[in-house]
């Protein structure tokens, strides 16, 4: 057992990003954040099932060509192998929940040229 306090860890991209609370040993957990315009480059995990739970603002996150946008109270769960991309294109930022199972320490695979 063990606590995380969120202020003890930052964003990956300084204000942007996932932020991990926990990595391993069986899943990841992370906070993620996009302020407006921001995104995320497109990939996909050849193990890991993804999910996104929004807590704040509104998200389009396009997952095999198809845009779903989301907004306070939806998750989206991606499959392994799937492939998708997250951009924050509305007037606020956006904070939400992400979970990665079964854990692997290097999954992911980034996607060049993917047109959105």
């Amino acid at each position: 057992m063990y606590i995380v306090d969120e202020k003890d860890r930052e964003y990956r991209f300084s204000d942007s990003g996932p932020k991990y609370l926990m990595k391993g040993p069986r899943m990841n957990f992370a906070l993620v954040q996009f302020m407006p315009g921001q995104d995320f480059k497109a990939h996909y995990h050849n193990v890991m099932e993804e999910n996104f739970y929004i807590l704040e603002g509104e998200i389009d996150i396009v997952v095999d060509g198809v845009v779903n946008h989301l907004y306070p109270g939806q998750m989206i769960h991606i499959e392994p192998g799937e492939i998708h991309y997250c951009k924050n294109s509305y007037d606020k930022p956006i904070k939400m929940v992400s979970t990665l199972a079964p854990y692997q320490e290097a999954d992911k695979v980034d996607v060049e040229d993917y047109t959105y």
